[in-house]
């Protein structure tokens, strides 16, 4: 099933495109990595994909219901996503658990069933001893790991990641690619990542959309399947 696509894409900032000619396709129960150096537009990939941004030409597609025919539920973890100040009021369970919200009709009250899913997502991050604390007490890293535990809560069909293994260390990195190799593989999730780490999650991920130099200079996305275009340093 195509969950997202581009065709023939454009964008930019200003008056000057970052993003040309843009095709890719991403199927339900894939794991691709998206990668590139900085600056070569990887972030506004994905807001293009989840439709947070307008294209200036072509067409975005983003499924509305899934393989069930339930509307689609995404789950995105942006890379200032966790800039929480230290008067941030929530205590972490709170937090991840408000994943939950869009699972529940209007006026209704989360269920058991919705708690066992934020305690899961908690361990699975590691950060289940911590549930208790607020929010504002964390490290960066931290609050990294329970904003990927909220989008987890929600159970998306769709998760969509943003340099999640930023601040974590080899053995942190080996662990989360195969929590995301088991989501996709166990749950039939579909999960787009951005990494600096290739080599590390190779063995995990079925398609790699690269965003490459080209001789002429800009930027060339390449994948081992249909997508191509070309990208330009942002700002």
């Amino acid at each position: 099933m195509l969950i997202a696509s581009m065709q023939q894409v454009e964008f930019g900032y200003a008056d000057s495109p970052c993003i040309q000619d843009a095709q890719m396709d991403i199927h339900s129960g894939e794991f691709v990595a998206v990668i590139g150096p900085n600056g070569a537009a990887k972030s506004t990939v994905l807001k293009l994909l989840l439709g947070l941004i307008e294209p200036w030409k072509g067409k975005v597609f983003l499924a509305q219901s899934n393989s069930s025919g339930e509307k689609i539920r995404v789950g995105y973890v942006s890379q200032q996503l966790a800039g929480f100040n230290s008067g941030f009021p929530s205590t972490i369970w709170e937090f991840v658990r408000s994943g939950r919200f869009p699972k529940v009709s209007l006026f209704s009250k989360l269920r058991k069933v919705d708690d066992d899913a934020t305690a899961t997502a908690l361990r699975q991050m590691g950060m289940w001893e911590m549930r208790k604390r607020r929010i504002g007490e964390l490290s960066g890293g931290q609050k990294q790991r329970i904003c990927i535990a909220r989008a987890l809560a929600q159970e998306p069909d769709l998760l969509v990641l943003d340099e999640p293994t930023t601040g974590m260390d080899d053995a942190s990195r080996l662990g989360f690619y195969q929590l995301m190799h088991a989501q996709v593989k166990t749950m039939g999730r579909t999960v787009v990542m951005v990494t600096h780490h290739l080599e590390e999650v190779s063995p995990y991920i079925h398609r790699v959309i690269a965003l490459e130099r080209k001789e002429e200079g800009g930027w060339r996305c390449c994948t081992t399947t249909s997508c191509n275009g070309h990208f330009v340093p942002v700002g």
